[in-house]
């Protein structure tokens, strides 16, 4: 039934002109039948330059919304409507504009795990692959950053010189993880090194080999010449890592780092969804208007950081 359904999958996909994104955390079957897999840094920029008509955005509510953000032509669909981001919902644009009336010199730099409502209010919207080498290049000395507290703070320590001002969201999966988890794994693996997601706490970036991005931890441990590495982010990442590194030995610390919302694409949904036209992406027009700018400027400053470099 899956190979049957894989092939009505990508039938469907020839005829309605479509393109299958999928980012890291999803289920390994549907990263396998994606055209593009990434995080969400890359997968923002094919969703803006891609050339069909048809996006299906495998992944959460955020990414859709910021695929037609950047592609407002096209129809955006997801395979699962209910697939959100509890961090993402931390943050609202009525909270963050009593916030901006409170700092009316700040810079505002959400993080892209943010509702259209939310990057419709802010000058930059980065991603935790892009986020150090965009923010040097900004004058202001006041940044106010937002939903993940985590991630704010690891930036910071990068700007000393720089006032943030965090919003106290997270992300679930991985604020749980602990010291604990991590030294447990390292007894069981001594010579393996610590990868970690920036989205984690303090103390588990502290004891990090390497702290880093989806596709930078992936980076990291196909160029080392390490056997074994711990993982500090959501277990999807493993498809890739062990595809890419099949002699390699990947461990996720902890009972499993895992994104429920993440897991909710299925094939028979993203069939579903697909053949009806379902779950299509809808955003008010005047939002998506005002929450392209921050999506533009991390394009082009993302770009220009690139050039110089």
């Amino acid at each position: 039934m899956g190979a049957d359904l894989v092939q009505e999958i990508l039938r469907l996909k020839k005829e309605k002109n479509a393109v299958i994104l999928a980012h890291y955390y999803q289920p390994g079957i549907i990263q396998e039948l994606a055209d593009y897999v990434g995080d969400s840094y890359y997968l923002s920029e094919v969703a803006r330059d891609c050339k069909e008509e048809t996006i299906m955005f495998c992944g959460v509510r955020f990414m859709a919304e910021s695929a037609k953000i950047l592609s407002p032509h096209k129809t955006v669909l997801m395979p699962c409507a209910s697939a959100g981001c509890s961090m993402a919902d931390m943050a609202s644009g009525k909270a963050l504009l009593e916030l901006k009336e409170k700092y009316p010199g700040a810079y505002v730099v959400c993080y892209i795990n943010s509702t259209a409502n939310v990057k419709a209010h802010c000058d930059l919207a980065v991603t935790s692959s892009s986020a150090l080498k965009i923010l040097k290049n900004i004058p202001n000395k006041q940044i106010m950053f937002l939903p993940d507290r985590n991630l704010g703070e690891y930036i910071s320590e990068f700007f000393p010189e720089k006032e943030f001002i965090l919003w106290d969201g997270f992300c679930r999966c991985h604020n749980k993880v602990s010291r604990e988890d991590i030294l447990k794994e390292k007894e069981k693996h001594k010579d393996a090194k610590v990868l970690v997601h920036p989205e984690c706490t303090k103390e588990i970036r502290d004891i990090a080999d390497y702290v880093g991005s989806t596709s930078g931890i992936i980076d990291y441990a196909t160029k080392d010449e390490g056997n074994e590495f711990i993982i500090a982010t959501e277990e999807g990442i493993l498809h890739e890592l062990k595809k890419k590194n099949p002699n390699k030995g990947f461990f996720i610390p902890g009972d499993k780092i895992c994104c429920q919302d993440m897991k909710k694409t299925t094939l028979e949904n993203l069939y579903d969804a697909l053949l009806n036209g379902k779950n299509e992406m809808i955003l008010d027009e005047n939002i998506r208007k005002k929450a392209l700018r921050s999506l533009e400027n991390m394009h082009l400053l993302a770009s220009a950081s690139a050039k110089n470099n």
